[in-house]
């Protein structure tokens, strides 16, 4: 099975061959690199830019005002901050022109913990780019959605943030990409490049069709009855992996939502599942204080009040000003496995 990494580097091909993708570009995006975690390997029409990350966004957001569908990579999301409001005129520049100025942009950008970063290679980004209205934002947990949320954002008028949780870019997913071959040694002998020398590799694409994810429809990732976990990212696999050692265990039935999407979401999948449950909590790993999950929660509590059985719950990072380096400080500020099943042994046992 293809990892997330070469599920995006699929789609971008897909996206040059046959939906008018003719700008692929960023930090070490072009060769030799590739990109740093290798998702622009092998491209035709991927090339470096300039370490000047408002340089991207700026480039991007003309080539998307001129008629392009132009794609763009910010090394680490980190480093996006100060394209803040660019990014506002990319999401407001619809509204404002009354209909004329459509962006049809993807800006991709590894975001989150879990590879030891420290302080400028590991925080998230997904609160703050869901405030920035007109922009549609998307992060995928496993290869297939990676693929299918890019074919997706590709073909999207408005611009679209795609993050890419850094720690999974490796992990391979549980189903084949269409058109992926069967064996994944094969896939990396036709489309991962050679460590030394690549100046006469060229890969070898397997012929790829036209799959996509809807934006704005999440994943039921496990069923279950007794309570939700909504979810995406990083934390996504996490929640699988607990909801699924639960049910093993006889600790109780655990239905986790795999959002997908941030915006727009999809707020009748999480009722749907609110209302067979009583029970939610929402994990990520923002900072607690103005997450993305207290939007959430607040619309529960205002509409669906008298369908919670008892409280929902935010489980997410704890809100310091950054990420340590040392393992031990990454883990106690990011939420872990053994916290995610505290809170769902937590909200089971908890009295209605």
């Amino acid at each position: 099975m293809a990892n997330i990494a070469q599920a995006i580097r699929m789609a971008l091909h897909y996206g040059e061959e046959h939906l008018g993708v003719k700008e692929i570009f960023g930090e070490d995006v072009g060769p030799p690199l590739g990109g740093v975690f290798t998702a622009t390997q092998g491209l035709k029409n991927s090339w470096n830019s300039p370490l000047d990350e408002r340089g991207i966004v700026g480039a991007a957001l003309g080539l998307a005002w001129a008629g392009s569908r132009p794609v763009a990579e910010i090394q680490f999301v980190d480093y996006i901050f100060n394209t803040i409001d660019l990014l506002k005129l990319a999401g407001n520049g619809l509204w404002a022109s009354g209909g004329q100025w459509k962006a049809p942009m993807v800006l991709m950008s590894p975001t989150g913990s879990g590879i030891h970063g420290s302080l400028y290679h590991s925080h998230s980004f997904d609160s703050i780019a869901t405030k920035l209205h007109g922009i549609k934002v998307v992060c995928p947990s496993n290869a297939k959605d990676a693929y299918g949320l890019m074919i997706a954002a590709i073909k999207s008028d408005d611009p679209v943030i795609y993050l890419k949780p850094k720690v999974l870019l490796r992990a391979r997913g549980a189903e084949r990409i269409p058109g992926e071959p069967e064996d994944p040694k094969e896939l990396s002998k036709r489309i991962d490049a050679p460590v030394g020398d690549r100046s006469d590799w060229k890969p070898d694409w397997p012929t790829l069709t036209d799959y996509t994810v809807e934006i704005g429809k999440a994943r039921v990732a496990v069923e279950g009855a007794g309570a939700t976990v909504v979810t995406h990212g990083r934390m996504a696999p996490i929640c699988e992996r607990v909801a699924k050692e639960f049910a093993e265990s006889g600790k109780g039935s655990v239905e986790v939502l795999d959002l997908r999407s941030l915006i727009p979401y999809d707020w009748d999948a999480i009722t749907t599942s609110v209302q067979k449950t009583g029970r939610v909590v929402f994990i990520n790993e923002e900072t607690e204080i103005t997450n993305f999950g207290e939007h959430l929660i607040r619309r529960l509590v205002d509409e669906m009040w008298d369908e919670l059985d008892v409280r929902p719950r935010l489980l997410a990072a704890k809100a310091t000003p950054g990420v340590g380096l040392s393992p031990s400080l990454e883990n106690f500020t990011q939420p872990q496995k053994a916290e995610v099943e505290a809170v769902l042994a937590e909200l089971l046992a908890d009295q209605a």
